[in-house]
């Protein structure tokens, strides 16, 4: 019981989820999160924009992935995942903790697979992370290409 309750503590922690003293308490317990093995020959990529777009301030994402499935945060299927769109970072969330959720890290735990972001004029970089039920990145990280926009 007690190691389930951890992991209910864990999934809240990674969906963004607080209760006064729970994340700190038990944020080594979302730490210690196993990671998903990715499977061989996954791909994660950009269908719009294109890495060089010059775009409006409402930009269109659409993501594409093939060798994997799209399935909700909290469903532990198989050789499927979730979205994360990590906008201006310079490198990947540390490995042993949930990708947080913030304005730089964007989480689609519905399993959406596209949506409309506002940006600010000038360069933008933007990169896909998939993450497994638990919003841990899988191992190795599944990551598109980081592209980068122009917002006019």
């Amino acid at each position: 019981m007690r190691e389930l309750n951890g992991l209910i503590v864990a999934a809240l922690i990674a969906a963004g989820i607080t209760v006064a003293g729970v994340a700190r308490a038990d944020e080594t317990k979302a730490a210690a999160l196993p990671r998903s093995e990715a499977p061989a020959g996954v791909e994660l990529y950009f269908i719009t924009p294109k890495d060089g777009d010059t775009v409006g301030e409402d930009v269109v994402v659409r993501f594409g992935l093939r060798g994997m499935g799209v399935s909700p945060a909290g469903m532990q299927k198989e050789k499927t995942g979730h979205h994360h769109l990590l906008i201006d970072v310079e490198g990947l969330p540390p490995l042993d903790r949930p990708i947080p959720a913030d304005a730089n890290h964007v989480h689609f735990g519905g399993g959406q697979t596209e949506t409309t972001v506002k940006l600010t004029p000038g360069k933008h970089t933007l990169q896909l992370d998939l993450a497994d039920a638990l919003h841990m990145q899988f191992d190795p990280p599944i990551v598109s290409k980081k592209i980068t926009i122009n917002v006019k």
